[in-house]
């Protein structure tokens, strides 16, 4: 593990590069793009998007960057950029609210933001979230189709807590809690690893096999699924107080920490094999940015000092890695932060390059990391506590006799 003095100089100035990066894709994009990811090291080749999941990534970083510089110009950026996703807190077609509007408004509220505005909008889209619900299997379907269930709503199921927490919806409160303990139930495995998705019958709500959309196979460890359930039943642990959110998150972990590289770099599925087109030595970026931003936080809750330790040091590896083999200023006419991210390696669409949600969770991680080196660093030189609390004629004193002065006690 590098010294923390090391770790903050190298983090900090992949955090400044991440403002830079960013600056200038506002200085060259129109004002209505949101980058997905690069080809070939540039954005705005980017076509396929599906559901338009990542467009609250871009303006997310600014309230990141508002937030640790105080700079009103990343704060009315983000808020230009965030204000056109609004209308989506009613879109019933994708389950990802959450990295819609957490990475945007709720940033916006913490911010100090007009909270009758903003506030309304998580409101309907933790609502709007709930309406996914499958009775019959008890879970948030995914946007495929009615009988999936992706690892990703982890992320997401966030939004239908706070609304319920918000409101006292004890419905949305049950209906959060029950996608979870079916996540745990038919998603996380014994070992603490994770498919990507769960098929149900739809008529008697059987879970019936696991499967995967990204991941080798439907019964290997799609590293960014894993890190998605690290982080969203950590967030769910946070926001609930749940003892099993806590345990699934850490169980997540350690398997992260068992499986990962010591550089803290994943491949991009666990059960990859050695070799060929899909090989295990392709690594995923993103992956690892988002489950260091997740160990910082289960660092922070969980109650085991010694596991508190391994997954803070762990993060902090990581993102050294990150910072020093993956940022962006090493590839030539690199548009990204982050490299070697992966989009969707069976279509190889964003493969090697960077992602928004590998960039955006990477400045997040960067971001708690800092706060965190901050908080724990030591200093290495502490002054004599000053003697101006006790009156001018106590300030005077001398040394009592020494032990050889003394007189020897008496018998």
């Amino acid at each position: 593990m590098p010294t923390n003095s090391h770790s903050s100089t190298t983090l900090q100035d992949a955090f400044t590069f991440a403002q830079q990066q960013v600056a200038a894709l506002l200085k060259k994009y129109p004002s209505d793009y949101y980058p997905m990811y690069t080809v070939k090291g540039e954005f705005g080749h980017d076509r396929k998007r599906w559901t338009h999941w990542c467009d609250g990534f871009y303006p997310g970083m600014m309230f990141i960057f508002a937030e640790a510089t105080g700079k009103q110009e990343w704060l009315d950026k983000a808020v230009t950029f965030s204000t056109p996703l609004e209308e989506r807190q009613y879109d019933r077609a994708v389950h990802d609210l959450g990295f819609l509007f957490f990475s945007t408004y709720l940033r916006w509220l913490k911010l100090g933001g007009p909270k009758d505005r903003i506030e309304p909008v998580l409101l309907q889209a933790g609502k709007t979230m709930a309406m996914r619900f499958m009775e019959r299997g008890q879970y948030l379907r995914s946007f495929v189709e009615p009988a999936s269930l992706f690892i990703d709503i982890m992320m997401n199921v966030g939004t239908i807590f706070h609304s319920g927490l918000q409101t006292g919806d004890a419905h949305l409160l049950d209906v959060a809690h029950r996608h979870c303990l079916t996540t745990q139930r038919t998603i996380v495995r014994g070992d603490g690893s994770t498919a990507h998705e769960a098929i149900f019958d739809l008529a008697t709500g059987e879970c019936l096999r696991q499967a995967t959309h990204q991941g080798y196979r439907g019964d290997s460890c799609w590293s960014r699924g894993l890190a998605w359930s690290l982080y969203g039943f950590t967030r769910s642990y946070q926001q609930t107080g749940r003892a099993e959110y806590l345990a699934t998150a850490q169980a997540n972990a350690d398997y992260y920490l068992e499986n990962t590289p010591a550089d803290g770099v994943t491949p991009w599925d666990y059960d990859a094999p050695e070799t060929g087109e899909l090989a295990r030595t392709q690594v995923d970026t993103s992956a690892c940015a988002i489950a260091a931003s997740g160990l910082l936080d289960l660092a922070d809750v969980t109650p085991d000092a010694t596991k508190a330790t391994a997954y803070r040091n762990f993060a902090l590896t990581s993102l050294q890695t990150l910072a020093q083999k993956y940022l962006g200023n090493l590839t030539s006419n690199f548009e990204g932060i982050l490299n070697g991210g992966v989009y969707h390696i069976h279509k190889n669409l964003g493969v090697h390059e960077a992602v928004l949600f590998g960039e955006y969770f990477f400045v997040e991680a960067l971001d708690k990391a800092l706060k965190t080196l901050h908080r724990t660093t030591t200093p290495t030189h502490v002054k004599s506590y000053p003697d101006t609390s006790l009156p001018a004629w106590a300030r005077t004193w001398a040394d009592g006799p020494t032990e050889e002065e003394m007189a020897a006690p008496q018998p």
